[in-house]
Order: structure tokens, then C-alpha cells, then sequence
């Protein structure tokens, strides 16, 4: 069984407009987030699926530079672009990241592989309910089953978000979850990329240490030592509500 990362990357974020190329110590989030998860021992290969959007250029340039592999389809077609890098792989299961969760622990994504290949699951996430933080989402699911939903609905909002068909079918799909364990239990940590407040939180994160390569758990230990540093994004959202 093959499995692939595929990572969803654009620079039209909305919210944030080309926040995965901001830089922290000189290198690039997106940079950082691929050599975090390149980490990961369970993951066979990771591929950065993004758009045919010349904007998006800068993302392709960057994984010629870094020598990953990408995909480049639809702005508006998630799924499909997901799928298709997947195939391109020829993937048998996906680990579907997100390129604004620079702080992806690969042990995180690791055990969550492990839990997906223990179980008789068609799907699981390890946001619902949320117990990490949030910013760490993981989402596991054969490529069979994404090439299944593609088949059954043409409607935008599922071709946009694109597992959201999957766990909201439980009639269809048997779906999972893998919480975090006690000592990574924080559902009130923000730790996503969408606005500049998060930018800055995550640039003092990473400025604490002295390499790119620290577990999400001394993150954590370094925010209970430094419990003001949380001020800085509180004002936005936490919670479930990225995810349903």
C-alpha cells in the first residue's frame, strides 16, 4: 500500500493573502512545513497540490527548488486537484495536510497512519472532535474513496472542501477519529496560519528554537512557560469551526 501526503497550497488565501511564503529565519512557511513533514516515516512521498493560477508559480518554483513533487489543478476543484495528484503517485491511501499548518509534528502524522492502517475506517481526521491543537490537522483516506465520492457530486461546496462529503455520509463511509493523547490535549491552542496575528504567534514559536525540527509537545511546553505569548492571536476563532 502506497501512501502519499498530499498538501493543499495557493497563494490567493483570502484571509491572508500569500501567507505560506512568509518567512521566519529566512525561510519560507511553506519550506518549513514540507521539510517538517518530510519527516514523517510512514509517508512514501509527498506531493504539493496547487493551481493553475500564474500567482501559484512561486509555490512550483519553490518545489523545483526543493525538490518535491506538485500538482498543478483547478483553484476551485480541491478534490479533483487532490485526486489527481494522488493518481499521478498512483497513491493507494492519501494523507491529505494543509500547507497553513506550519507546525505539523510528523509523529503526530505518523501515529495517525498507524491508527488509520489499524483500524477497518474508510476515513479518519484527528480534528473531529478536535483535542490538539488546532493547526495540526491530519486527514486519512483511501484514494478509492475519493475517486467514489468524485463520482457521486458535482455540488461546489463538496468539490471545494474536499472531505467534507465523506464524513458527513457515516451512512456511507465509516469514519474515525484519532485524539490526541493527554500530554498533546489543547483544543483552545490556535496554532493555524489565516491571519497576520497568527503569523506573528508562530514566528515567536519558531524563534525559540534553535532549529525547525522541534515536536509539537515542546511547543507546548514552551507556550505553558510563556502563557502571554497566547494573547497574540486570541482574538481569533478555536475551535471546531475550520473543520465542520
Amino acid at each position: 500500500m502506497k501512501v502519499i501526503a498530499t498538501v493543499e497550497a495557493r497563494m490567493c488565501s483570502t484571509r491572508l493573502p500569500g501567507k505560506i511564503m512568509l518567512e521566519i529565519k529566512g525561510k519560507p512557511l511553506l519550506q518549513i512545513f514540507l521539510e517538517r513533514a518530510s519527516k514523517s516515516k510512514l509517508i512514501d512521498e509527498i506531493i504539493v497540490a496547487t493551481t493553475t493560477n500564474p500567482k501559484d508559480d512561486a509555490i512550483v518554483n519553490l518545489c523545483k527548488k526543493l525538490n518535491f513533487r506538485y500538482y498543478r489543478g483547478s483553484e476551485d476543484d480541491v478534490l479533483d486537484r487532490v485526486l489527481q495528484a494522488a493518481k499521478s503517485l498512483e497513491a493507494n491511501i492519501i494523507v491529505e495536510l494543509i500547507s497553513d499548518n506550519p507546525l505539523i509534528d510528523p509523529k503526530v502524522i505518523d501515529n495517525a497512519i498507524q491508527y488509520f492502517l489499524s483500524s477497518k475506517y474508510d476515513y479518519i481526521s484527528n480534528f473531529q472532535p478536535l483535542t490538539f491543537p488546532s493547526g495540526i490537522g491530519v486527514q486519512i483516506f483511501y484514494l478509492k474513496v475519493l475517486e467514489e465520492v468524485s463520482s457521486l457530486t458535482n455540488d461546489p461546496f463538496d468539490r471545494e472542501n474536499v472531505t467534507w462529503y465523506i464524513y458527513h455520509h457515516k451512512e456511507r463511509y465509516k469514519c474515525g477519529n484519532y485524539s490526541a493523547p493527554e500530554y498533546l490535549k489543547d483544543r483552545k491552542l490556535r496554532l493555524d496560519l489565516d491571519y497576520i496575528e497568527d503569523y506573528e504567534f508562530i514566528k515567536k514559536i519558531f524563534e525559540n528554537f534553535d532549529d525547525f525540527h522541534f515536536s509539537l509537545k515542546d511547543a507546548m511546553d514552551f507556550l505553558k512557560k510563556n502563557p502571554e505569548l497566547r494573547k497574540i492571536n486570541a482574538n481569533r476563532y478555536v475551535g471546531d469551526e475550520k473543520y465542520i
